[in-house]
């Protein structure tokens, strides 16, 4: 689960994280509130979206004036915020956050995250602060220090000073700097986040080390341990068809394709994107129906995938190793029954029972094109799309 960065200095702050001052508003009058109960003559106008690139998109702005802070407000709040991680559609912006103005002597990057090809917590720091990290380790990654977690013992101080001076910081600002490293490694672990990315994590004027950015995103299985931070689920921000398939425990991920894709394990749904790829169609989404697929969770998988419009053929990928394939084919024409299907639907099961599976579907009297292999339904799939 993501939430807004707001949100993610909040719980930071909770955990003594050196945040900047600031507050949430929902309106430009707030904005102008917000702002005054700061003080000072130097505010900045964030806009609140689940995505990155706000700044180069126009959705964050410096004021120097509360008459300033109402226009920017009423600038930002509202708009369709375009970045490289919304697509061209954007999203619209519907509630800011006010903070006071910093006065900056240095800009770094500092991210938390699993590694998996380690199975350990790696902490990441890098003097690239507020670039994209994805170019820092693209185009110089020896810039990015690392530093992996045991988690017998957890992350240590000599952890986070090596990172501090592989930084060049000394003096007050590191001891300041090992402080902040310890206090996000905690906030990170004690609320099961997946993510906690710091950039810019600024070295203030004065030797300050503040969060001036804050990402954090959640472990969707952990959420049952954190009713606070499950509050913060912002709707508005995520995709319907996501939502809808979250209420019936499906796993579903909306892309830009016109290939539906029902398939159950996680590996396999990969899989079968990269297969249906290959043989020149692209995948309108990514769903997992589980390994015990029935008629219950098959009839709404079908529900959700003729939900996108940019669906033109369906692509149900089973393999009976929890459940049986008859069960499965008894599920999918019971499913079909229940839903109005008019496009076209491939389906290949394989495993336990798997030959009488297409039996049952080859005497069902519906039109389905039954695929003898994984190959085979990529193939007849992306030909229903084109014919």
């Amino acid at each position: 689960m993501k939430i807004h960065e707001y949100q993610g200095k909040e719980i930071l702050k909770k955990f003594g994280v050196a945040i900047p001052q600031g507050g949430v508003a929902f309106s430009v009058d707030e904005a102008v509130k917000v702002a005054q109960s700061i003080g000072g003559n130097v505010w900045v106008v964030k806009a609140q979206i689940h995505a990155g690139g706000r700044g180069k998109g126009g959705g964050v702005k410096i004021a120097k004036s509360l008459d300033e802070v109402r226009q920017l407000a009423s600038q930002i709040l509202g708009m369709r915020l375009i970045t490289h991680q919304t697509g061209p559609e954007g999203k619209i912006v519907k509630r800011l956050l006010i903070e006071q103005g910093i006065s900056i002597a240095k800009e770094l990057y500092v991210g938390i995250t699993l590694d998996r090809a380690k199975s350990q917590n790696v902490v990441m720091a890098s003097t690239e602060g507020g670039v994209e990290i994805e170019k820092v380790a693209a185009e110089t990654p020896e810039k990015i220090l690392k530093e992996t977690v045991n988690p017998s013992i957890g992350f240590k101080d000599f952890q986070a000073r090596k990172l501090a001076f592989g930084l060049g910081l000394s003096g007050d600002v590191l001891k300041n700097a090992v402080k902040f490293l310890m206090l996000l490694y905690r906030a990170y672990e004690e609320t099961d986040a997946s993510l906690a990315e710091i950039n810019p994590l600024v070295i203030t004027t004065d030797g300050n080390v503040l969060a001036l950015d804050a990402k954090m995103n959640f472990d969707d299985n952990a959420l049952f341990r954190h009713s606070d931070i499950l509050t913060m689920r912002d709707l508005d921000e995520e995709e319907p068809l996501e939502i809808e398939a979250s209420k019936y425990n499906l796993n579903y991920i909306k892309l830009d394709g016109n290939v539906g894709c029902m398939v159950n394990g996680a590996g396999l749904a990969m899989a079968t994107m990269d297969i249906i790829k290959l043989a020149g169609g692209e995948p309108a989404n990514f769903l997992d129906v589980g390994g015990g697929a029935n008629v219950e969770t098959v009839s709404n998988g079908f529900k959700i995938i003729l939900s996108d419009k940019n669906v033109k053929a369906v692509l149900i990928n089973i393999f009976g190793g929890i459940v049986r394939c008859d069960r499965v084919a008894n599920g999918v024409i019971e499913a079909a029954k229940q839903v109005n299907i008019t496009l076209p639907v491939v389906v290949r099961l394989d495993g336990t029972n798997a030959i009488e599976a297409r039996e049952i579907l080859a005497n069902s009297g519906l039109n389905f094109a039954v695929a003898s292999s994984f190959e085979d339904a990529a193939k007849k799939v992306t030909q229903a799309i084109n014919n």
